[in-house]
């Protein structure tokens, strides 16, 4: 008795590894560091889409942010995860705490050898009881700190995972505009063409009629205008497309999105420069990489919990009661009388000595899946640099594409005007105008398409860098709606309320915690 009470009184051991940080190769700096266009300053991602100032982009974000339905679905498993940290919590305490009662008639066979020895004994007889009882597994092997340790880190993990919705759902919807205003800038350039191009038509066709030119002329005329008119319901079934699935990103039916496109097709224009900071920054920054850690922690403290049970369990258990029966002089008005009471109480251990290699291949699993986890870690550091690295390139490369581009829609327009001109003069064929017209509508799409993709560059290079999860601090990870009707339908207690921030380690070294009753 005295070995259990110091058990109680001096601690446990936590048997099992202590969470050690895999050692990652971080580079000392980007690729592209010594570029202009690039800082390396610390700089602030909560909110980057508000560098294109755009205010329909800010709008149909925040939207998003608010009702995303997959949003929801990761909050809710924070709110599980929560929910589960109390389940561990609630192990370091007495196992099994009950009360109990029970009031049983029970009739003995006449014919039985016990009533056959015994005359007189009543066949029939009543017995009731009440009580309490309580087992507790004490913690001496840290078996159940373990538990709360890897709790703790599978809840951050789920904050984390949170966050990292954030990044995606906000980077998505940010592409999407993009996309939406592209193939709109597209189209327009696309309808302007046709304009251009029945003005020629009606130039050849009028030559023609004329007798200056011959049918060759009209006909080119109409291939390349058709050409062109059949490019735009594509685009469009692309637009189309393109506003459904934000639409489904904002929660809304497919055309829910259109009030928020309302306004000319401006793609959004880049920044001069931006913020990188250095690559170590993204082992805090991006949730994901926290998440791949969280995961690793929680798994580390399972290992603790499998090896605890290749040593002995030390339990005490009790119980108090009541009991009382009428058989004889007894009553059962009587049980509640001093002399009825019962109860039992002591240590007990108990020790699995022959597994035949379960609990010892159950800690081999675990610790398997430990080092899965911390590679996964690695990995996702390293995926980490290489998506800002290939979002940095395409996004550098992607501004001198377009430079270039608007030199040669530049080139392109005047090359038509002169071609027009001489035309009319009949310094040159109708053919010198059609593979100008050409030439326009394709370099002015290519231009298109190229400020469209300095855009979502710079979009993947926020979601590599691990922005826009900050928005969330101050936030609730489910929508009031969802909150009230889980509040309606399950008492949640306190367990509904913000969780801690993402950078608070678990509070491993304290775990002896309050219950969440």
């Amino acid at each position: 008795m005295l070995v259990v009470l110091a058990m109680v009184v001096c601690g446990c051991t936590r048997v099992g590894p202590n969470y050690v940080r895999p050692e990652t190769s971080i580079s000392a700096e980007w690729l592209e560091a010594r570029d202009a266009r690039v800082k390396t300053d610390p700089a602030e991602y909560r909110a980057w889409w508000e560098v294109f100032g755009d205010p329909a982009l800010d709008r149909i974000i925040d939207h998003v942010t608010r009702e995303n339905l997959s949003l929801q679905i990761v909050g809710v498993r924070v709110m599980e995860a929560r929910a589960q940290l109390g389940i561990a919590v609630g192990g370091l305490y007495p196992q099994s705490q009950f009360a109990d009662g029970s009031v049983v008639f029970t009739r003995s066979s006449a014919r039985s050898s016990l009533t056959s020895r015994q005359a007189g004994i009543d066949l029939s007889t009543w017995e009731d009881r009440i009580g309490l009882g309580a087992a507790w597994e004490l913690d001496f092997w840290g078996k159940f700190s373990r538990a709360v340790e890897a709790a703790d880190a599978s809840l951050l993990g789920a904050v984390a995972d949170y966050d990292n919705g954030l990044v995606s759902l906000t980077a998505d919807a940010a592409s999407l505009y993009v996309q939406i205003r592209t193939i709109g800038r597209r189209i327009e350039i696309a309808r302007q063409n046709v304009e251009s191009q029945k003005e020629s038509l009606e130039i050849a066709d009028a030559r023609f009629q004329g007798g200056t030119t011959t049918q060759r002329d009209v006909e080119q005329a109409k291939t390349i205008l058709y050409n062109t008119q059949a490019t735009i319901p594509l685009l469009e079934g692309q637009l189309r497309q393109a506003e459904n699935a934000l639409s489904t990103l904002m929660g809304l039916p497919p055309g829910g999105a259109r009030s928020f496109l309302e306004g000319p097709a401006v793609i959004p224009a880049p920044i001069p420069q931006v913020a990188l900071g250095i690559p170590a920054d993204l082992l805090r920054r991006r949730p994901d990489v926290r998440s791949a850690e969280f995961q690793a922690m929680a798994q580390s403290a399972r290992v603790g919990v499998a090896r605890a049970d290749l040593f002995p369990a030390f339990s005490l258990s009790g119980s108090f009661g009541f009991l009382s029966t009428d058989v004889g002089r007894f009553k059962l008005s009587e049980m509640f009388s001093w002399e009825a009471r019962t109860g039992s109480v002591g240590p007990s251990f108990r020790w699995d000595i022959l597994s035949y290699g379960r609990i010892t291949n159950n800690v081999r699993v675990q610790d398997a899946r430990l080092q899965e986890l911390l590679l996964a870690y690695q990995e996702t550091v390293l995926r980490a640099q290489q998506e800002v690295e290939d979002s940095l390139a395409g996004y550098l490369r992607a501004q001198e594409n377009a430079e270039y581009l608007a030199l040669s829609a530049d080139a392109a327009s005047r090359s038509l005007e002169l071609a027009f001109v001489q035309y009319r003069q009949g310094i040159t064929d109708f053919t010198t105008v059609l593979t100008a017209e050409q030439a326009l509508q394709t370099v002015q799409d290519n231009l298109a398409s190229g400020l469209g993709s300095i855009a979502g560059n710079l979009i993947a290079l926020y979601r590599a860098l691990g922005g826009g999860w900050e928005i969330r601090e101050g936030r609730e990870f489910v929508s009031p709606e969802i909150k009230d009707l889980m509040e309606r339908r399950t008492n949640w207690g306190k367990l509904l309320e913000p969780a801690p921030h993402p950078g608070e380690p678990p509070p491993s070294e304290s775990p002896v915690r309050s219950p969440d009753w």
